[in-house]
């Protein structure tokens, strides 16, 4: 299944390269309303408050009033989960909060675990999406900028008593528009029983069915604003 995104950011939508170089933007919100208004599932991502540059909570409102949203961007606490799906999101997407660092280095010390299980108690394991992100092999938070010595693999196997589903992030492909990891993707999908949506260059329709012959969504954003990827 094809999820289509939306990104906000200062109060637009907007694309951007690596997670930093802005590559396009655009005040026609309503218009990408429409135009998503058909599909069964949108990915909604506040940059801003993923940032703690503030938030687009106004703009999340209107967004998940009318589309089918998952919704993140700062889910560092229960009250803003809470928070996101009393606006109106379908399941809240958590990434960087459920990660810390360890001195020690034990794996499993690099999951908040009493966040996640207080998330999975508040909104449900059917509603709380975990967000593994992976750059040069390794889970990076903090806006991609922190890498930890924790592989996706082994962040999916730790954190999958806590969700029902992963959405797996392959940063080095990110806006790049030239296609995503199929094998880093595939990777992932065998090391958990969860459902897996992937995300992070995925350009053509071809890996989007290659994707859901494997049982994988995926979230879709540079190439449909772009214009390279037609959704009718």
């Amino acid at each position: 299944m094809l999820i289509p995104s939306i990104d906000l950011q200062g109060g637009r939508v907007v694309q951007l390269v690596q997670g930093e170089k802005l590559a396009l933007a655009t005040d026609d919100l309503n218009g990408w309303i429409a135009r998503f208004a058909t599909f069964p599932k949108v990915q909604l991502i506040d940059l801003d408050a993923a940032m703690s540059r503030g938030s687009n909570d106004e703009l999340v409102k209107q967004i998940a009033s009318k589309l089918p949203c998952r919704v993140g961007g700062g889910v560092r606490s229960v009250r803003r989960a809470e928070e996101l799906i009393a606006a109106g999101a379908q399941a809240v997407i958590a990434g960087s909060g459920l990660f810390r660092r360890s001195p020690e280095g034990d794996l499993a010390q690099m999951i908040d675990h009493d966040f996640a299980r207080a998330l999975a108690s508040t909104v449900g394991m059917h509603r709380l999406i975990a967000a593994v992100d992976s750059r040069a092999g390794r889970v990076c938070i903090h806006g991609w900028k922190t890498r930890l010595p924790l592989t996706a693999v082994q962040a999916v196997q730790l954190l999958e008593g806590y969700c029902e589903e992963f959405l797996y992030t392959h940063v080095d492909k990110e806006g790049l528009m030239q296609g995503t990891d199929m094998a880093a993707i595939t990777a992932v999908a065998k090391a958990t029983e969860r459902k897996l949506t992937a995300a992070g260059g995925i350009t053509t329709r071809e890996e989007i069915d290659a994707l859901d012959k494997l049982g994988i969504d995926a979230v879709v954003g540079m190439a449909i604003y772009t214009g390279n990827l037609s959704i009718g």
